[in-house]
């Protein structure tokens, strides 16, 4: 059994993204994910008796290990950097400890952000950038696999960062996995995020009627 690792920016980004794709892996792979900052810049959607004992970033952990027990994934690994602040001087920093999880876990396959980020979130696009990074000098990884947003879905989304970049053609586009059959999957572990439901209710709206799949760029070695 060959195994994945999916690396993220934000507790949420697994199952938002590529929660279909690290399901349907997770039932012939061994799928592990880093998450890198703890997302205590998010918003909280909870009532405040819910969630007044603990802070959003011991909140959004919690939320993180349920919803990958729903996708299937064996194990997270938490760097804990604060959201929002991933910047030139924690890159190399960043990558030293994604390389040194490599180097033990062996993965072939490396999921992440296509490089501008998906959504244009600053730390999205350094986690991909990092990921770049490591995928060159990794012996055991084969493939990069780069999440990435079509035009038409694109087209579904209304701006909320300054900059949200375009999506991309489908001659752009390497592979697309079919998630219909995992779909509920994905959604119930969307919902394990219930921190962030403004952002669940937002993007489950508005993805309801396209096609149930995920898109990837590919780079292999």
């Amino acid at each position: 059994m060959s195994t994945v690792l999916g690396v993220f920016a934000h507790p949420d980004d697994e199952a938002f993204f590529t929660g279909g794709t690290i399901a349907t892996l997770a039932q012939d792979h061994d799928v592990y994910t880093i998450c890198i900052t703890n997302g205590d810049a998010g918003e909280n959607s909870l009532d405040k008796s819910d969630s007044e004992q603990l802070s959003l970033e011991e909140i959004r952990k919690a939320e993180l290990l349920e919803a990958a027990k729903i996708l299937g994934i064996k194990k997270t690994f938490f760097l804990g950097y604060k959201d929002g602040t991933l910047s030139n001087n924690l890159y190399h920093e960043i990558a030293g400890k994604i390389k040194n999880l490599v180097d033990d876990l062996k993965p072939e396959i490396l999921i992440t952000f296509e490089p501008r980020g998906v959504t244009g979130h600053i730390d999205h696009v350094a986690t991909s950038m990092i990921t770049s990074y490591v995928f060159e000098r990794a012996k055991s990884v084969k493939e990069l696999w780069y999440f990435c947003y079509t035009e038409e879905q694109r087209k579904k989304v209304k701006e909320y960062f300054i900059y949200w970049p375009p999506g991309y053609g489908e001659s752009e586009i390497s592979k697309k996995i079919d998630i219909e059959s995992i779909w509920e999957t994905k959604v119930r572990a969307m919902h394990a995020h219930a921190s962030q439901r403004h952002d669940v209710d937002r993007i489950l709206s508005r993805f309801e009627n396209l096609p149930k799949e995920e898109n990837f760029q590919i780079i292999k070695k």
